[in-house]
């Protein structure tokens, strides 16, 4: 008997999809953008920096799909209200959770507002989309992608513990939502980056510069671990996002997809 495989093109599509993708203004969130595009997926398009959302727009201005962008603060909840309500008629189908923020910080200097602005950018704004997300398709169900990181697996970086917990959050919050809603038709999912060349990883390089050789000596062992000896570029994780967002994972599900070349293996 002839198995009955669905052609792969018709699986990694994403034609008639509605994509919202935060953090889209650069770094992983752009190259998502991009690769979804070119899956076919109409784009939401999400980033505090309105002037990298018109020139990302423009770029994927090739591709015959929809592409709406919208500047929010993704630290202030009544952004992402008014986000939503901006949102009335063109409903995303996937959710893409990417926005957070990589700021290092010794864990004596910390004061409430740095912790504050990072757990709310970093955890709590993907608590609140992913609110949104399912009480607007409660009855239709969709697909969920949470940014994680491994350092929340596992801490390499000092200075980061902030940053660790933020994350830790975001993969827990993740299985718990997939535990709950998979009976609703979701599927809910996070992407582990490892070190990935983007906009963080460029800010701590210019640390270096400026003679901080712990960045630089963390760079250096990262490089030693990983098995791969050296960072991920962001389409590398987009690319597992298109996999996560289409059929081609349509039995994957609150589980989280490490893409660290081979990091927490070493």
């Amino acid at each position: 008997m002839k198995a009955n495989y669905p052609p792969l093109n018709t699986l990694i599509s994403l034609n008639g999809k509605r994509a919202l993708i935060t953090g889209s203004g650069a770094g992983i969130g752009s190259a998502m953008a991009y690769r979804f595009a070119e899956a076919g997926a109409n784009l939401e398009l999400v980033d505090i920096n309105e002037q990298a959302l018109r020139v990302l727009k423009e770029n994927l201005g090739t591709f015959n799909v929809e592409i709406n962008a919208y500047k929010a603060d993704l630290s202030n909840k009544k952004d992402i209200d008014t986000l939503w309500e901006k949102l009335s008629g063109k409903e995303p189908d996937i959710l893409v959770n990417n926005a957070g923020i990589y700021p290092t910080n010794p864990f004596l200097e910390l004061d409430e507002s740095f912790l504050r602005k990072t757990m709310s950018i970093n955890l709590e704004s993907v608590f609140w989309m992913c609110q949104r997300m399912i009480k607007r398709r409660l009855k239709k169900g969709g697909v969920i992608i949470n940014v994680g990181s491994i350092e929340a697996v596992m801490p390499f970086k000092e200075e980061l513990c902030h940053y660790d917990i933020s994350k830790a959050g975001v993969m827990v919050l993740t299985r718990a939502l997939a535990h709950e809603y998979g009976k609703n038709g979701f599927r809910i999912n996070a992407l582990v980056p490892g070190g990935i060349w983007a906009q963080g990883t460029k800010s701590l390089a210019k640390d270096v510069i400026r003679f901080k050789v712990g960045v630089a000596k963390s760079g250096v062992e990262y490089r030693l671990r990983n098995p791969l000896g050296r960072l991920g570029l962001p389409d590398e994780v987009a690319r597992m996002a298109v996999v996560l967002a289409s059929d081609l994972s349509s039995y994957v599900h609150g589980t989280l997809i490490v893409v660290d070349g081979g990091f927490l293996s070493a």
